[in-house]
């Protein structure tokens, strides 16, 4: 069955298969995943050289994902009559030049503006790619088509972060972060031979504002926003919690961090074939998933293989982003470019949303352990949200106005 959406996007065919294109709109994922994970695990090396603290530091971390938020909405709004490759390829030159300037940055305030740069074309490139590949897969695939295009931030966490992490700790970090700018400037040239011309078609800023008025927009980007802050609540301490409750080396911590990457990519090919069956019951299907796995990780830290195994089902949980992503498509009418792009603003409150409510937990001394209670809680909280909207969405179809 075909959603509403489906009109919206008018099938194209790329000039050597959507297998290529998929893969130069994943080579970008990758790039992007490899620039926001990477940056973490190489802030202490950052600080080192720069001269500051880490709590310092850290300042570039809410300023790349102060970029995403701001920047999905802004420029898929005001770009909107762009055709979708050229703004492909422009949202990525923006990634590299951000990158560059990264590498290049003499302080630490030039850095965090860089950082902030980066992030601005996050959120836009990874809605309008999701848009790319549905508008070249059957209608009852798109949900798999938005998983190959995520494919890469999952992957990223397997091999690009590790290898950046590598660089930044033997060649110093300014190289990690040129090897993400090259990556930019690979994809670009990859979408300009692979990815088909998409047309705007009727979108404008204005039609493309409507989104905001939309009900199921909102609620289901709150969903996201508090669902899944608790996998991030884990994620934010789950190094000091495996080196301080865990007990094991760095390199197990390097090994067990590529274990959740494993599982994010396994969630995310699998969470793309649940999606393109029923987004609703995938959606909370992988809630009640978060809540289990999450609840579990407050009692397996002590056990490093117990750890391994949770943590791979905690990374399954980005199974929830190919359903997500569709059904924001789906909920959005004729303003799908913005919508999509939003949904990643959302992941990105969450991220600190969940940081936050799991700072607060190990504050008042419940231990490095307690984030999986919060992170259960959370996911808890976006079960309440979707029920909320799967009622408001009945209620519109019956022709009863929501209260």
């Amino acid at each position: 069955m075909h959603s509403s959406a489906d009109q919206f996007i008018p099938r194209v065919t790329a000039p050597f298969g959507a297998g290529y294109a998929d893969l130069a709109l994943a080579i970008g994922g990758l790039a992007i995943g490899t620039g926001e994970f990477a940056s973490m695990s190489i802030l202490p090396v950052v600080a080192d050289d720069l001269g500051a603290t880490l709590p310092q530091m850290s300042h570039m971390i809410s300023a790349y994902a102060l970029g995403v938020v701001v920047g999905a909405p802004l420029i898929t709004i005001f770009l909107a009559r762009m055709p979708r490759r050229l703004m492909l390829i422009c949202l990525m030159m923006m990634f590299a030049v951000g990158n560059l300037l990264s590498a290049i940055a003499p302080n630490y305030a030039m850095l965090v503006i860089a950082r902030f740069v980066a992030g601005i074309p996050h959120g836009a490139f990874f809605g309008v790619a999701a848009l790319v590949a549905a508008a070249m897969a059957e209608p009852d695939r798109r949900g798999q088509a938005v998983a190959r295009v995520l494919m890469g931030l999952t992957v990223a966490n397997i091999f690009g972060v590790p290898l950046a992490t590598y660089i930044g700790q033997t060649l110093g970090w300014r190289p990690a972060f040129l090897l993400v700018a090259a990556l930019g400037l690979l994809t670009m040239l990859m979408m300009r031979i692979f990815v088909p011309k998409v047309a705007a078609g009727n979108a404008s800023p204005r039609r493309e504002l409507g989104v905001f008025r939309r009900l199921q927009v909102w609620l289901t980007l709150l969903m996201v926003a508090v669902g899944f802050g608790g996998m991030f609540a884990v994620y934010t301490f789950i190094t000091p919690t495996l080196l301080e409750v865990t007990k094991v080396t760095p390199l197990v911590v390097s090994l067990l961090l590529a274990v959740i990457g494993i599982g994010m990519t396994v969630g995310n090919m699998i969470g793309g074939w649940l999606a393109d069956r029923s987004r609703l019951w995938t959606i909370f299907g992988v809630l009640v998933w978060n809540v289990a796995a999450l609840t579990a990780f407050s009692f397996t830290t002590s056990n490093v293989w117990l750890t391994a195994i949770n943590l791979f089902a905690i990374g399954a949980g980005i199974a929830v982003a190919p359903a997500v992503q569709t059904r924001l498509m789906d909920v959005a009418g004729d303003a799908q470019t913005v919508a999509a792009a939003l949904n990643h603003s959302a992941f990105n409150i969450a991220n600190a949303l969940g940081a936050w409510a799991g700072g607060i937990a190990i504050a008042m001394g419940m231990g490095l352990h307690s984030t999986g209670w919060v992170g259960a809680l959370l996911a808890c909280g976006g079960i309440v949200v979707l029920g909320i909207s799967v009622m408001v969405e009945n209620r519109s179809a019956s022709g009863v106005q929501p209260a």
